[in-house]
């Protein structure tokens, strides 16, 4: 599957900042529209209200503890706690993916944000996953410090949530839960940016540079 024919009628569809509940019912209405042939594969790209969004398997004690003021959602998708706010990209894949395994679309995602970091001049590798240790699954500096995440839900061959890439959010926050159940760091492009001393893309460029590495068009 490479990165630009894995669907090759993706659209693009651009939102703003919209709070996750709003979204969340919204993307119910989307996974719907594309399962019965009214809407084609798209591309959401927006931003969240500060969240922390958790999936099934998520241990209570990786979550942020009432004090910190962050609201926490349990989710239906893989993965584990999740921040999402403002500085921070958020991408829906709403597709039809059953003709695809779901670690096929997992890494097929990598690989295009991959693609789309290095073209705004930030070098990013994926990482393989240890036989029992936790999923590395994401997108990561060349010195283990997380970019991106990814988690993904398939229903009825139609894929829905997918990928944050840490833009400039308030780094803070991740100092108030375990994210994605790892203890590596994390990191954004405004941070990586500042180390380069050069400036940081806005969402607009990295925009952009998703929907191109992604294939997705308007």
């Amino acid at each position: 599957m490479t990165t630009r024919s894995a669907f090759p009628d993706l659209t693009r569809v651009d939102l703003g900042e919209i709070p996750y509940a709003t979204a969340s019912e919204w993307m119910k209405a989307w996974v719907t529209e594309c399962q019965e042939g009214r809407e084609g594969d798209r591309l959401f790209l927006l931003s969240h209200s500060p969240v922390v969004t958790f999936g099934p398997r998520t241990s209570p004690a990786d979550l942020p503890s009432a004090a910190s003021g962050l609201p926490t959602v349990p989710v239906d998708r893989g993965g584990q706690a999740t921040y999402h706010g403002p500085g921070q990209l958020v991408g829906y894949l709403v597709a039809h993916v059953r003709e695809r395994g779901p670690a096929d679309v997992v890494r097929w995602l990598e690989r295009g944000i991959i693609a789309a970091l290095g073209a705004l001049g930030f070098p990013a590798v994926r990482r393989e996953t240890e036989r029992g240790g936790p999923s590395l699954v994401g997108v990561w500096t060349p010195d283990h410090r997380k970019v991106a995440s990814i988690g993904m839900r398939i229903r009825g061959g139609v894929s829905s949530h997918g990928f944050c890439v840490n833009v400039a959010p308030d780094m803070a926050v991740f100092d108030s839960f375990v994210s994605c159940g790892l203890s590596d760091p994390v990191t954004s492009l405004a941070v990586l940016a500042a180390e380069r001393d050069r400036a940081a893309p806005g969402d607009g460029e990295v925009r952009e540079a998703l929907a191109a590495a992604l294939g997705a068009h308007r």
